[in-house]
């Protein structure tokens, strides 16, 4: 019996086994193309068109949006969908899509939206039907948030948006968007609002995605412009001026922090053979790489670099547990913040040792039929910067944890 097991309520334990039982039974057939490492590469539409049918076949089946109300299209739950996400990881199953969607929207849209949108809005989400993004960053507001210029302007009882939004990943896919906006200029925070906005049915007419190339020769981000795209004001959430308030709903839940607990991913990586991205892994990599006459194993110093990132990683999944008993983390919030942190270097670093245990095959990338895991290790130390960039950068988290948890003075 597992650790988490042993601290299931009744409820948690009952729909444990029925997830282990489903999942057991449900084998899907191999994907007709390479999966990305995470959901924010996906490019194809071969790639999203199957990992959109296991995402709703998990809907169906009760694992996603577990926790929230019926009337909202979720299961009722309470405290279940961690179950969920800790048993599709157990089984290997591939990552979700709709990603944004999942841990940041619908989040947003349960506590500030309108029952009338929610009722719209959420079932599709979670079913895949609707894939969401995210429009927040813009060329001049990325660290400081709100200083977002994207403004709408009042037309009788709609809204005339116009802007640029940039690094919003999904966006060729999207058919919806969260968006943070500007509705006043005269304050800086009271003149932020937040909208929930169709994208896809606008595009060619209102809105433009055009797709931003990274070092990998994957498209994953978008810029997007808004010429004129009008919405109803029924697509605001919460009140006019409060688009700030809301936004940290979006921060919290996007950094695991929030109370609703939504699957980012089921399993640590869509290639399930080659386990990409976790230090375990490492040690079959090493074994498999030549070495002066023998392998990288056979090397003490990497031997330790292993077992150095093995116990790092452990400590973190660890540590994350902590943060789910009351009374054993001495601020509610750092275990919480500092996970995407911490989360993200371990990823980075596991990834650039991979590097190294390759050696000069670290050069061959995907494609090299001679390429060590078919290319994945290089493709994952290149997406490792995204990472650590992604959901606020890490000096920025590292500035919100001296300052919210530690108490310290705000920096400069």
């Amino acid at each position: 019996m597992s650790v988490e097991q042993k601290k299931d309520s009744p409820e948690q334990a009952e729909f444990r086994a029925y997830c282990q039982d489903w999942l057991s039974q449900h084998q899907q057939e191999p994907p007709p193309v390479r999966l990305p490492q995470s959901a924010i590469e996906i490019m194809h539409t071969e790639q999203m068109d199957y990992l959109r049918n296991w995402q709703r076949e998990a809907y169906d089946a009760g694992l996603i949006g577990c926790d929230y109300p019926v009337a909202e299209g979720g299961g009722g739950r309470t405290d279940c969908q961690i179950v969920a996400n800790q048993e599709m990881q157990r089984a290997g199953k591939p990552f979700l899509p709709n990603i944004l969607g999942l841990g940041m929207a619908a989040p947003t849209i349960h506590f500030h939206g309108k029952p009338a949108l929610k009722e719209q809005l959420l079932p599709r989400l979670f079913s895949c039907e609707d894939i969401w993004c995210q429009g927040f960053s813009e060329p001049g507001a990325g660290s400081d948030l709100a200083n977002v210029q994207t403004f709408a302007e009042r037309k009788g009882d709609r809204w005339v948006i116009n802007g640029h939004k940039v690094w919003t990943s999904l966006a060729h896919f999207a058919d919806w968007m969260i968006l943070l906006l500007r509705t006043d200029k005269s304050s800086k925070y009271d003149g932020l609002s937040y909208f929930v906005v169709p994208i896809k049915s606008e595009l060619g007419k209102s809105v433009e995605v055009r797709p931003l190339i990274k070092i990998t020769g994957e498209t994953g981000f978008n810029e997007v412009f808004f010429d004129n795209l009008e919405v109803s004001e029924d697509y605001l959430l919460d009140e006019l001026g409060k688009g700030w308030q809301v936004a940290q709903t979006t921060l919290l839940h996007e950094r695991s922090a929030g109370p609703l607990v939504t699957p980012s991913s089921g399993g640590a990586t869509s290639n399930q053979q080659t386990n990409v991205g976790n230090a375990y892994a490492l040690m079959d990599l090493a074994r498999q790489s030549p070495r002066h006459g023998a392998t990288a194993a056979d090397d003490p110093v990497i031997r330790d670099k292993i077992m150095e990132m093995i116990i790092r990683q452990e400590g973190s999944r660890q540590g994350a547990r902590r943060a789910r008993v009351a009374g054993l983390c001495d601020h509610p919030m750092r275990i919480p913040l500092q996970s995407k942190l911490v989360m993200s270097e371990i990823r980075q670093d596991c990834s650039a040792l991979a590097m190294e245990i390759e050696g000069a095959a670290s050069s061959l990338y995907l494609g090299d039929a001679h390429a060590p895991v078919g290319g994945e290790w290089p493709l994952s130390y290149m997406n490792s910067y995204g990472v650590t960039i992604a959901a606020g950068t890490n000096e920025i988290q590292r500035n919100i944890l001296g300052e919210r948890v530690l108490g310290l003075a705000k920096s400069k």
